[in-house]
């Protein structure tokens, strides 16, 4: 097991990484408990290959586990679907005291996180991630929220978890395009904040994508410690923690052209977007051609989407997809905020 610690106060938490049985989710829980229940989300894919594990750990040890399922997708983040596990919530009894767990992708986490925020004006919660993308972001730094029709994560809160539990068996349920849609978030960290990451990932990337154990927990260790590292110094994004959104300015245009739907994952959109800002940073004379012959390079031996054409999807036209980034949240007196790279490691 690794382990690391995210620094915010009273708000401080751990994050945990293992590959041991999702019966020590239970373990870890009951030291959050008032009372032996739980109120556990997750949607319905990750559900038919849990439910059973789930019911019968937390039967073990004699809590009692809420269960509620949602539809798996980006849609699901929506005002819709919080209501209904708000509601959910309410209705089975919960209060203040209690615990809910996030049991899923960064969709589920983003959104239950976000309805443990407003429900009883905040309830803990802890988030065990079970995709790529969602163990290496999402699921670390306290952003929760859903989408608007006008673009990504416009409405939400910061609401930390109590704690984060990385069970890397989870992955092996996922998809290729699954996995490399999460690697693109890994490969962010190296390109803001650490060339010998980045160096690392060009040895060792496949046998990330390949699920090899030391590998793997080193990629997301390092991915989180990075991230972790920023967001302790910034909680609320009001300065460094910026430089998160690498990519993502172009990345969240493209979701919201396409629809939030499986078209374009998450993480694809952000390798594209990753692509996007160094070829800008080249082009404004903040770094050199080189890096992005480099990045490129890594990009396409690891088998990420490097160009919108790489998508089945008729894109709008410039001017749309920029109108899109003027709905972003880093739009400040109606000028749209990129972050750009001086070098690997360097944004």
């Amino acid at each position: 097991m690794r382990d690391l610690k995210v620094h915010l106060g009273k708000r401080s938490y751990d994050i945990l990484i293992d590959n041991g049985p999702l019966a020590s989710i239970v373990v870890e829980c009951k030291q959050f408990l008032v009372q032996d229940r739980v109120w556990l989300i997750t949607d319905e894919n990750i559900l038919q290959y849990y439910q059973n594990d789930l019911i019968c750990s937390f039967d073990k040890e004699n809590v009692k586990l809420n269960l509620y399922s949602l539809p798996s997708g980006e849609s699901t983040k929506s005002i819709k679907f919080l209501e209904k596990i708000t509601d959910w919530l309410i209705s089975t009894g919960i209060e203040r005291g209690d615990l809910i767990i996030a049991f899923g992708g960064g969709v589920i986490g983003d959104l239950v996180g976000f309805a443990s925020a407003v429900t009883l004006r905040g309830v803990d919660f802890i988030q065990v991630p079970t995709t790529l993308l969602s163990q290496v972001d999402s699921s670390v730094g306290g952003k929760t929220g859903i989408n608007s029709k006008y673009g990504k994560n416009l409405i939400g809160s910061f609401h930390q978890p109590k704690k984060v539990f990385i069970f890397t068996d989870t992955l092996k349920t996922l998809s290729e395009r699954e996995l490399r849609s999460g690697y693109s978030e890994i490969i962010k960290y190296g390109l803001l904040g650490d060339n010998s990451f980045f160096s690392w990932l060009e040895e060792n990337g496949h046998k990330v994508l390949a699920l090899e154990n030391e590998s793997l927990k080193e990629a997301i260790y390092k991915s989180c410690k990075i991230k972790a590292d920023i967001v302790s110094l910034d909680e609320r994004e009001s300065g460094s923690r910026a430089l998160l959104n690498l990519g993502h300015t172009f990345a969240h245009a493209l979701e919201a052209s396409v629809g939030y739907n499986n078209k374009l994952l998450h993480g694809e959109a952000v390798s594209i977007g990753l692509i996007l800002a160094v070829k800008l940073s080249t082009e404004m004379g903040f770094c050199e051609i080189g890096i992005l012959e480099k990045v490129s390079k890594h990009f396409k031996n690891i088998g990420l989407k490097t160009n919108l054409s790489d998508i089945e999807f008729s894109f709008p036209s410039s001017d749309k997809l920029i109108n899109l980034m003027l709905m972003d949240k880093k739009v400040t007196n109606g000028l749209i905020n990129f972050v750009m790279i001086k070098d690997i490691g360097k944004a």
